[in-house]
């Protein structure tokens, strides 16, 4: 027999003959690589688990247009393929324009923007109803829905005035051949718009009376009664109620206002009246999100393009799957591109992603780092026990000439043993914890590390001999005589 299996047979012989003792030991070198193993899947599975959570509290990377640049489909897609694409989320463009609701005199932020890809960058977003899916279909934010009593399934007419330039003066605008355009508080604080053409001499050749926010049978006549209209032809601005015209009979207040907008009119050219677009659109879905976007109404960025007769977009929201560090990367390298964008981060969602990364996985460290120590303690005072147990046999193999070191060898080969067996047994139960923790906690599966199993049973069988250093120690300096002697 060699000395190799008459070493395996006296560890196996010793550890079967104690089997209550070290199964306590195999128990505690178990549970503490089950743990060891568990908690650092988790550890190293974390950054991905977190990052995937906070990606539903929005996107933690915007793109912005140059100075003296326009931001556009084509560049936002140049933009993108410069980052990883495993890595990219989401990408939601955003272009912000001011609608008007004309028959309600009321004004909104409208967004155009990607609907499919909104759900990927902005999770929280909840609609009551549904996501538009065609066309002329938009989303109406609470705020809005709840102020004018549109829900899902409810119309919308919605108006695009290009913005213009005005003087600070109105007279400075009354000028020949100049359009003319403005609005005051009519009936009820409703308000009233005019809009006026003048002649080679300045005077007004033709008029527009928008008073449907009006009362429909006193007011809401200036729109359409010619006698009235036809008062303020050939007139010279500023006017005077009662002395250049006349109020219309029963609508006084609707007639003051009328008045008042035209003398506040403000020059506006007639390319941009050309291009007022004015389009009829169903209402989908109510959005609820307790935030600033109840304010919004959203469309899609074919119904804005079509509306506003532009192609481009304000900015573009981006969810990239990375830590603080691989973001302030790809915020370099979309900077040195200079793809005609200015990439920012989002310090609020990137900041608390660091830090409630940073305290997990600091805990996890120090959970696993106590319950290696107690793994420690246990098998130190069991194998501490087991060398009392075997004093007279320490003793009279001494007597017989055994070395000490063949007495550490035996120990340490026993601790080592019970190492490795607790180590593979704890490295599938980890998996197994790791797995349960992970989908429990952040609803989703992980994935097996090969390289994990071979790194918990070194690390077990590290603990395991450190464990039996003490006892080792003891054992060594058992004095044959005094123990045979029976003291």
């Amino acid at each position: 027999m060699t000395k190799r299996k008459m070493f395996l047979r006296m560890i196996t012989a010793s550890l079967l003959r104690r089997r209550s003792r070290m199964l306590i030991a195999l128990l505690s070198i178990g549970i503490g690589a089950t743990i060891l193993s568990g908690l650092v899947t988790i550890y190293y599975d974390v950054p991905r688990q977190m990052g995937a959570q906070f990606r539903s509290y929005g996107a933690n990377m915007i793109l912005l247009p140059k100075d003296g640049t326009v931001l556009t489909p084509d560049t936002l897609q140049k933009t993108l393929a410069l980052l990883p694409e495993e890595e990219l989320v989401g990408a939601t463009p955003y272009r912000y324009v001011r609608l008007d609701m004309t028959r309600r005199q009321q004004s909104f932020t409208s967004a155009g923007t990607d609907f499919s890809q909104v759900v990927k960058t902005s999770p929280y977003f909840s609609v009551e109803g549904e996501y538009p899916q065609h066309a002329r279909e938009i989303l109406v934010g609470k705020e809005i829905a709840d102020t004018i009593g549109v829900k899902a399934g409810s119309s919308m007419q919605l108006t695009y005035k290009p913005t213009v330039a005005v003087s600070e003066n109105a007279a400075d605008d009354w000028v020949p051949l100049a359009t003319v355009r403005g609005s005051a508080e009519g009936w009820n604080t409703s308000l009233v718009a005019v809009t006026a053409t003048l002649d080679s001499e300045a005077r007004i050749a033709s008029i527009t009376i928008d008073a449907s926010s009006q009362t429909e049978e006193y007011g809401g006549r200036t729109q359409t009664d010619e006698a009235f209209q036809n008062q303020f032809i050939g007139k010279k601005l500023p006017l005077t109620l009662g002395e250049d015209v006349d109020a219309l009979s029963g609508a006084t207040v609707t007639s003051t206002a009328i008045v008042n907008a035209l003398n506040h009119a403000r020059s506006v050219s007639q390319a941009a009246v050309a291009t007022e677009r004015t389009g009829y659109y169903t209402v989908t879905g109510v959005l609820v999100t307790g935030g600033e976007e109840e304010s919004y109404v959203f469309m899609s960025l074919e119904d804005m393009e079509a509306l506003t007769g532009e192609s481009r977009l304000d900015v573009a929201e981006l969810s990239v799957s990375a830590n603080a560090a691989q973001l302030e990367e790809y915020v370099q390298a979309l900077t040195d591109a200079d793809t005609g964008v200015t990439p920012r981060l989002v310090k609020r969602v990137t900041r608390s992603e660091t830090a409630v990364l940073g305290k997990l996985q600091a805990l996890v460290f120090l959970v696993t780092a106590v319950v290696l120590l107690l793994t420690m303690i246990c098998v130190s005072t069991t194998m501490m026990a087991v060398v009392s147990e075997r004093r007279r046999e320490i003793g009279l193999r001494k007597a017989l000439g055994a070395s000490d070191n063949s007495i550490r060898a035996e120990f340490l080969g026993e601790g080592m043993f019970l190492g490795a067996l607790g180590g593979v047994m704890g490295s599938v139960l980890g998996f197994v914890f790791a797995q349960v923790v992970s989908i429990n906690v952040f609803g989703s599966s992980i994935t097996f590390q090969p390289l994990l199993l071979p790194v918990t049973v070194i690390v077990s069988m590290a603990i395991a001999a450190v464990s039996c250093l003490l006892p080792i120690k003891r054992a060594v300096a058992i004095d044959p005589a005094l123990v045979l002697k029976g003291e």
